[in-house]
């Protein structure tokens, strides 16, 4: 695919542009492979700790939930040998067999509720015991993930601190760079860089190939590129063609003219 540009601008001068761009804008994603996967890797951490710290708080509720459980059926369990204790001394002083069959239905129905309030404090406690240990197994982990977070996190303050003097800088290159060229190909340098994860979107012909994917280019085309009079991209994978040498010969003989100026 070759596109031909009407504005005034040379295409020579807006493959250099480009070129230039790219250069730079590789520089910013050598930074970015620097830092790897270190900015993920905290945010990570950071979501884990914060289900851990949730998961724990649920947890402590849950057990502070069941030690109030208990408590409450140790009350009854004392409120109902207080009721047995009365209901026995009351069993010397019966009148009748109503009375006596009344008070020996409330002796078995007290005695019924401190079972029903043991058993239920035998399954509070084994429930208690598995809630806290995953509670100790939740705080521990949480407090390597913590440890962890922190070794990360000194790790990327010092790679930001080595790299941000240097990113900044080319930040600002990458967008005084893009104000000198024209709109439609900002935005289609743009769209391919973004569509590939190593960024590239200008590469140079080598070894008779396109530089992104490695695919043979006819040698016309590579005539065409050599020529400098289209924007050429690579009919396999869109990037745009420019060939290194050309480049590389305009680029020393302006600086031997600079020079010598």
């Amino acid at each position: 695919m070759a596109t031909t540009n009407n504005n005034d601008v040379p295409i020579k001068e807006k493959l250099t542009q480009l070129f230039n761009l790219q250069k730079i804008d590789s520089k910013i994603d050598e930074i970015g492979i620097l830092k790897g996967e270190l900015p993920m890797e905290v945010k990570d951490l950071e979501d884990e700790i914060a289900g851990l710290n949730t998961r724990a708080r649920k947890l402590r509720e849950n057990i502070e939930d069941m030690e109030n459980q208990e408590n409450r059926h140790k009350a009854n369990i004392v409120d109902s040998e207080a009721l047995i204790e009365k209901y026995t001394k009351q069993m010397d002083n019966v009148k009748n067999n109503r009375e006596y069959e009344a008070l020996t239905k409330e002796l078995e129905l007290q005695k019924l509720e401190i079972q029903l309030s043991e058993k239920k404090i035998r399954e509070i406690k084994g429930q208690y015991e598995n809630k806290n240990e995953t509670l100790r197994a939740t705080e521990a982990r949480l407090e390597q993930k913590n440890k962890d977070l922190e070794a990360k996190k000194v790790e990327l303050e010092k790679i930001i601190i080595k790299t941000e003097k240097d990113e900044e800088k080319l930040l600002k290159q990458s967008v005084k760079a893009k104000k000198n060229i024209d709109d439609r190909l900002i935005k289609a340098y743009t769209k391919i860089r973004n569509s590939y994860r190593n960024g590239l979107a200008v590469v140079s012909v080598s070894r008779n190939s396109c530089g992104g994917c490695f695919n043979k280019i006819p040698p016309q085309l590579q005539l065409e590129i050599k020529l400098l009079k289209k924007v050429i991209a690579c009919e396999h994978c869109g990037r745009i063609l420019i060939d290194q040498d050309t480049m590389d010969a305009d680029e020393n003989a302006m600086a031997v003219e600079n020079a010598e100026g």
